[in-house]
């Protein structure tokens, strides 16, 4: 019964038409070589998802918040962050979502790890990955590297993104 619910809900969103950002944190990255964010732009591109942004953000609170908001601000239904969320010190991707007030979806972290556990193993803990909600924008936080990047995209950002779309879209602005 609630797979079948589960459907309905899936199948009631698709047709919508998406629109997503991109934002990579690093202090090294150049256009030229930010393999994680051409691996994101790919997918969505093939995905029928419009990128109607795309940067590069110091791995600093504010450039990360600022980039984010832009993101939002160029109308994306998601922004997906690559990078920042291991745990050195400059890794600073889930303190701005925080800062930016982000409703959690821990499940997404939660989902992630245990997925990456199969592929890594235990090194997987290692991961912040998170996702939250800013107004009716979901933000994605993945880990820096490709390989993760394209299966937190394949296994949980695309088959879900326009059902999650959807409910963000309902009822009155907040």
């Amino acid at each position: 019964m609630r797979n079948e619910v589960v459907r309905a809900h899936r199948a009631a969103a698709q047709g919508t038409r998406l629109a997503a950002a991109i934002v990579t944190a690093s202090d090294t990255r150049t256009e030229g070589d930010d393999a994680s964010g051409t691996e994101l732009a790919q997918g969505l591109t093939a995905a029928g998802i419009a990128v109607v942004d795309r940067r590069i953000a110091r791995d600093d609170v504010l450039a990360l918040t600022h980039a984010i908001r832009a993101g939002i601000a160029a109308g994306a239904d998601a922004v997906l962050v690559t990078g920042g969320t291991g745990i050195a010190p400059r890794d600073v991707t889930p303190e701005a979502l925080a800062a930016l007030g982000a409703r959690a979806l821990p499940g997404f972290g939660e989902i992630f790890r245990a997925l990456s556990f199969a592929e890594i193993g235990p090194a997987a803990m290692l991961s912040r990955a998170t996702a939250g909600i800013v107004g009716r924008t979901v933000v994605f936080a993945l880990p820096g590297s490709p390989a993760a990047c394209r299966l937190a995209l394949s296994r949980l950002i695309l088959p879900e993104l326009p059902h999650l779309v959807a409910q963000l879209k309902k009822g009155p602005a907040s």
